[in-house]
């Protein structure tokens, strides 16, 4: 199979995922207790409902949550294709404009993370695996068993509670880009960063430990030591490169689930990001924002898998479409 077809095929794939997805997210949002017109009717609150039965169906009317659920699903997946928003059922504003304006946040997040998660788990795989079975390996294990057993939420409550205690630190309050202000917003993000680095750390650290120690063992890395080449050319030449191509894979998928995982850092640590957004509106029931943002993450996981096959192909001819 040529790799026009696998791409093809793939993409119809991934587009029959954000498909289900659509489905899934709009049922599940109308499945839940209440809805956006009860908030609206209550002015915003989270408990009891207020207002009149006829306030509350007429904003159902007038936000069109009273037509079939089939006519709904119809019209707001025309929409999504269209990149047609539509506006907040909350607060008025353009779903679209508002999620543009956020999303810098959560990708500026999320790179840090995968370069954090890169920075320290490549490295350290590598030093467990030539160090197998000594202290360096045992404490980069426990080092990677923390990364993948330990919660994003957990982690970084600590983090702001010992900063708060033992330094008298706390993030900045507001956001400030970093094309304004570099200093004060690394100083905001570097915190949130480390924390869900962390996580992709651990798990790409045991992959590489795993992978190094697979090729280390191989006919070819044994005559290149029995032929007195120099220990170091030995790695790079030999065994690096062969034993990253499956943790390119795993980078891949990492940084994937990673911008999912900013969704609790930003709550944490007040970054008005895509995940904040998210958060609000899943407490308002704000459908027209809940559902293309989440359908959002779900495009992003999609995307990224297919250009981490693409570079794992580019970098090894040998694999075949199968």
């Amino acid at each position: 199979m040529n790799m026009r077809v696998y791409v093809l095929r793939r993409l119809l794939q991934g587009a029959l995922t954000l498909l289900l997805v659509s489905i899934a997210i709009f049922a599940a949002v109308r499945a839940a207790p209440g809805d956006a017109a009860d908030l609206i009717a209550a002015g915003g609150a989270e408990t009891a409902l207020a207002g009149s039965e006829s306030e509350r169906a007429a904003i159902r009317a007038d936000l069109g949550l009273d037509r079939p659920l089939w006519r709904q699903y119809a019209t707001w997946l025309s929409d999504m294709v269209t990149l047609d928003w539509g506006e907040s059922f909350v607060s008025g504003r353009s779903v679209w404009a508002e999620f543009l304006r956020r999303l810098p946040v959560t990708l500026q997040l999320s790179i840090m993370g995968i370069a954090v998660a890169v920075g320290l788990g490549v490295p350290l795989g590598v030093a467990a695996a030539l160090r197998q079975d000594t202290w360096v390996d045992y404490a980069v294990r426990v080092f990677a068993l923390g990364g993948v057993s330990l919660p994003h939420f957990w982690l970084a409550t600590l983090v702001l509670l010992a900063g708060v205690r033992y330094f008298t630190w706390s993030p900045p309050p507001g956001y400030q880009p970093f094309v304004d202000e570099p200093g004060t917003n690394l100083v905001q993000f570097i915190w949130p960063a480390l924390v869900l680095g962390y996580s992709g750390a651990g798990l790409l650290t045991r992959m590489t430990r795993y992978a190094v120690l697979e090729v280390m063992r191989q006919e070819y890395v044994r005559t290149a030591h029995a032929k007195g080449l120099y220990p170091g050319g030995v790695v790079s030449r030999h065994i690096l490169r062969n034993a990253l191509l499956p943790v390119i894979t795993v980078a891949g998928i990492a940084f994937a689930t990673l911008i999912s995982g900013s969704v609790v850092l930003e709550q944490v640590f007040t970054l008005p990001g895509t995940g904040l957004y998210l958060l609000d509106a899943v407490k308002l029931r704000d459908y027209a924002v809940v559902q293309p943002v989440i359908v959002f993450f779900a495009a992003w996981v999609v995307v990224v898998n297919l250009a981490v096959d693409m570079l794992y192909t580019w970098l090894n001819p040998q694999v075949r479409y199968a």
